[in-house]
């Protein structure tokens, strides 16, 4: 009797693990379907991929013309803030080009050099935008990103997806997939083991 409980309780143990190892085998498939819709795209498509030294020209902010800027389609979404434009000098090349955060402020406002994460406190955007131009002039030269090809003349800080984040985002669904790969094999291997367990003591019998 003890026996048999001990079976039915080996039995539930290794069901609840194979259940877990491949549970952990379809979250990082999701996982790696999520980085390539969304990552891989990003990184493709970012045509500033050579680093560079870049030493600034002009920071200036406009004050009396603002920028605009839509997150949506809805009025409320419309906000107003100061439009910091950043002109510097590739040094490589030898060229006057304007100077952008990331790709997407190329693509969401070409006009500035960068868009404030929440712009509903104006004061605090426009203070924001005035520390940002004093870290330029005391940092005047500094590292950019550009495009080899010069089909995109201007130049960027940062780039949202460099070759190592790219790395870093496949790292947890690579360890979560090896992970419930050996939760797997660890569990066929007891099942193995104890149906050749069982049938040397039948033969021994």
């Amino acid at each position: 009797m003890l026996g048999k409980k001990l079976v039915t309780a080996q039995k539930r143990g290794e069901t609840r693990a194979l259940f877990l190892g491949l549970g952990m085998v379809a979250c990082s498939m999701m996982m790696y379907f999520f980085v390539g819709i969304t990552i891989v795209p990003s990184y493709k498509r970012s045509v500033w991929t050579n680093e560079s030294v870049c030493q600034l020209i002009k920071a200036t902010i406009r004050e009396k013309v603002h920028c605009l800027y839509n997150e949506g389609s809805g009025d409320e979404n419309i906000f107003r803030y100061p439009c910091l434009e950043v002109q510097v000098n590739l040094t490589l090349l030898g060229q006057v080009v304007k100077l952008y955060h990331t790709e997407d402020t190329v693509d969401k406002n070409p006009k500035c050099f960068y868009i404030p994460p929440n712009m509903e406190n104006y004061s605090e955007v426009e203070k924001l935008v005035k520390t940002i131009t004093e870290n330029f002039r005391k940092h005047q030269t500094f590292s950019c990103y550009y495009d080899p090809s010069r089909k995109e003349e201007s130049v960027i800080l940062k780039r949202l997806y460099p070759p190592e984040g790219l790395s870093f985002a496949f790292v947890w669904p690579s360890l979560m997939l090896f992970g419930g790969l050996l939760i797997i094999i660890m569990v066929k291997i007891s099942q193995y083991i104890s149906v050749l367990s069982a049938t040397q003591y039948r033969t021994g019998i």
